[in-house]
Order: structure tokens, then C-alpha cells, then sequence
């Protein structure tokens, strides 16, 4: 990996140290190009026909994505980001009363209100999966809840949005399936960051963003649905993208994953996505997971060493994704210390709610990825010992 040459296409690199990654990522120029591009031929003939121009590359950035994630490209659809991805195809799942739903202790708050507000409109039945000795799923835990029957879905993270560790997720399929339940994973802090193959994963669905590890454009993402399982899924609402009106009370929907879009979108946002998916894939994905595991361990390890300082990450594999905090200091006031010295960290809130009682800790996000440099992970902790001295 050539880190001179990707730093000297990441202007950002020349800014800031840039930890938040797990929020947005620093776009490469390419990225950036392609979008303002675009942009600037709807300046100047038009939106429409902007889009018009682009509909080969608009239709070749379905194939883009669906190599990134191992996929075919009528199983991809582009979604304006990973919420609405995710939330597409959850809603899609026509729940009845007593379906059981398991999921992790690590959830993300928008994923859960869906659980909750699926328990209250259709009476379905939301169960934590504890967790193991690592923090992550504990996979006999679910073998067994799976066994006992009833499970409609199995939703899990890949990597929590809090905590750097990396759920089994390879495992869970293989258990999903052979409990004939279908498989839902928020890949939203993956996809980017380490390798993803649905195929190998087995999930039936899985939802993404652009603006993360990708380092695509904000307002962008994108859901993969498995072509076997569209027949079980129902989509919350259709427009004239999703479906043909054929007569005054009938529609058909579409026969792919795209029955998920809206006609509207953000196009230059789409073109800049997959720019920024063939330029992950020009890298290559194994080599960015190892680089983004090593600095994020590299980190991990050396604030732990900075007095008063603690790391709460678990798992058995643990991501880029690196949380702390200090005895003596609150996380808002290290993030805002260490933006004072142009170094881009985040806070992190450790919502464990499904745990009564358990009050949310807020701690600071440092995430790593493959343009960040040993020496700027140096600077960062030097940082971080010099404010909390």
C-alpha cells in the first residue's frame, strides 16, 4: 500500500490528524472530483439531463457495489444512507404477532426503536442475545434461542458505532439459516473497513453507508437484498421507481433489489459512491483491514499506557474503531481539547439500554484508517497525555 501516494490523494490528510473515521471519513480527491463534476453539469444543462448523461455510469455503480460486497448487481439498491437502507428492509418484513426478534447488546439506538416500535404496532417479540467472555454475540446463546422456534429475524451490527469489537458475523449466518430465519446485518462501520462477502457471511440483507470507511460522499448509501428473499418482503412504500401502475387498481412490483429506491436521488452523491467503492477495491480490502485492525490495536495499546486513561473496546477481534476515557477528564472536553490541535476525535455514547439501569457513558471515539500514519497515532496520544496531565 502505497500510504505517500493515498495521503498526497487525500487533501485532507494536510489538515487535520483525522480520527472519525467511524463518523466520516476524508474523501479522496476522485471522490470529490466525481461529485462536484456532476454538479457542475447540472449547472449547466440541467438536472434531468445531467442524469441522462450519466445513466451508464449511473447503471455501472450497481455493478461497483455489488463487487465490493461480493454480490450480484440486481441485489443492489442505492439509498440516500444506511438508516434508510436498514430501515427499508426491516420495515419490509411483514411481522406477526409473536415473531421473534434477536439482536446484540450492542445495538444502534435508530436499529432498537425499530425492534421497539415493531413489538408495539405488529406484537412481535424483541430478545437480547447475551453476550460471551469477549463482548461480542455469544453464539451459543443464540444456537439456543434459535432453537427454541419463533424467530422471524436475526439483526445484528458487524461493528457497533461504539465499541471496536467485531461480531462473529460469518457464525451467525450459518445459524440464521439453518434456523430458516432470515438475517439482517448493519454493515453501516464495515464497509470499508474490513472485508465483506455476503456470500460468505450469509446474511439475507444488509444495509451500508458511503460517507464512513468507504469515504464516499455524505448523503449516500446502500442496501443489498438477497435475490432469493424478495418474495418474503413487503417494501414500506412504492413509488414509480419501486413499481409499474398497470391498471387503476393494480401495480407490479420490480423483479430486483431497486424496488427498495425512490426515482429521486442524489446522483452525483450515487457517481461519487462508487468512485470512492473502485477505489477501496483498487487498494484492495484485505490490505486495508489489516492496515485499519493494526493501527487501531497500535492505538489501542498506547493509551493505554497514558496515566488515568482506560480503553473499554471488546471482542474477540477488535476493529479501528478505538474508544477511551480518563479518570479525572470528560470525554467532550479531550474531543474539544484535541480539536485545538487540529486532531479529529469524536464522543462516543455507550448505550447499553436493553441493561435496566445502566446509565450511558459518554467516552471519546478516536477511528483509524489505512491514510493515517504511525506518526500521526504518536502525536494523537501525545496529545491526549499532555491535556490530561
Amino acid at each position: 500500500m502505497d500510504i505517500e501516494r493515498i495521503r498526497a490523494e487525500t487533501p485532507g490528510c494536510a489538515e487535520v490528524v483525522h480520527l472519525n473515521n467511524a463518523g466520516a471519513a476524508l474523501q479522496p480527491a476522485a471522490v470529490h472530483e466525481t461529485v462536484l463534476l456532476h454538479l457542475e453539469l447540472e449547472l449547466r444543462i440541467g438536472g434531468y439531463e445531467a442524469a441522462d448523461a450519466a445513466e451508464g455510469a449511473l447503471a455501472e455503480s450497481y455493478d461497483v457495489l455489488a463487487r465490493l460486497v461480493g454480490a450480484r448487481s440486481e441485489e443492489i439498491a442505492y439509498v440516500e444512507n444506511a438508516t434508510r437502507a436498514w430501515d427499508m428492509a426491516f420495515y419490509a418484513i411483514p411481522f406477526e404477532k409473536g415473531d421473534r426478534i434477536l439482536t446484540t447488546t450492542s445495538e444502534y439506538a435508530s436499529n432498537a426503536l425499530g425492534y421497539l416500535q415493531a413489538a408495539q404496532r405488529h406484537g412481535a417479540v424483541v430478545e437480547v442475545v447475551p453476550d460471551d467472555s469477549h463482548g461480542q454475540i455469544s453464539l451459543e446463546a443464540l444456537a439456543s434461542m434459535l432453537d427454541d422456534g419463533g424467530v422471524r429475524l436475526v439483526a445484528i451490527n458487524h461493528i457497533p458505532t461504539h465499541d471496536g469489537l467485531i461480531n462473529p458475523v460469518a457464525e451467525v449466518g450459518r445459524l440464521a439459516k439453518a434456523a430458516g430465519a432470515l438475517y439482517l446485518l448493519d454493515a453501516c462501520q464495515s464497509v470499508g473497513q474490513v472485508a465483506v462477502d455476503v456470500e460468505e457471511i450469509g446474511c439475507d440483507l444488509l444495509s451500508a453507508t458511503g460517507r464512513k470507511f468507504l469515504r464516499g460522499p455524505r448523503g449516500t448509501g446502500f442496501l443489498y437484498v438477497r435475490q432469493g428473499v424478495l418474495d418474503q418482503l413487503d417494501p414500506p412504500f412504492l413509488d414509480l421507481r419501486a413499481a409499474d401502475w398497470t391498471g387503476p387498481g393494480s401495480y407490479t412490483l420490480r423483479p430486483d433489489a431497486r424496488r427498495f429506491e425512490t426515482w429521486e436521488r442524489f446522483v452525483a452523491g450515487q457517481l461519487g459512491q462508487a468512485t470512492a467503492a473502485a477505489y477501496a477495491m483498487e487498494i484492495g480490502l484485505p490490505a486495508i483491514e489489516e492496515r485499519v485492525l493494526r493501527l487501531g490495536g497500535e492505538l489501542r495499546a498506547a493509551l493505554s499506557e497514558v496515566p488515568g486513561v482506560t480503553t473499554y473496546d471488546r471482542g474477540a477481534r477488535k476493529s479501528g474503531i478505538v474508544t477511551f476515557g480518563h479518570a479525572s477528564m470528560d470525554a467532550p472536553e479531550i474531543v474539544g481539547r484535541l480539536a485545538e490541535q487540529r486532531i479529529s476525535t469524536r464522543i462516543a455514547e455507550q448505550t447499553y439500554r436493553y441493561d435496566e439501569g445502566v446509565e450511558p457513558r459518554k467516552r471519546v471515539r478516536a477511528s483509524v484508517h489505512y491514510y493515517n500514519t504511525e506518526d500521526e497515532l504518536d502525536r494523537a496520544v501525545r496529545a491526549v497525555r499532555s491535556i490530561t496531565n
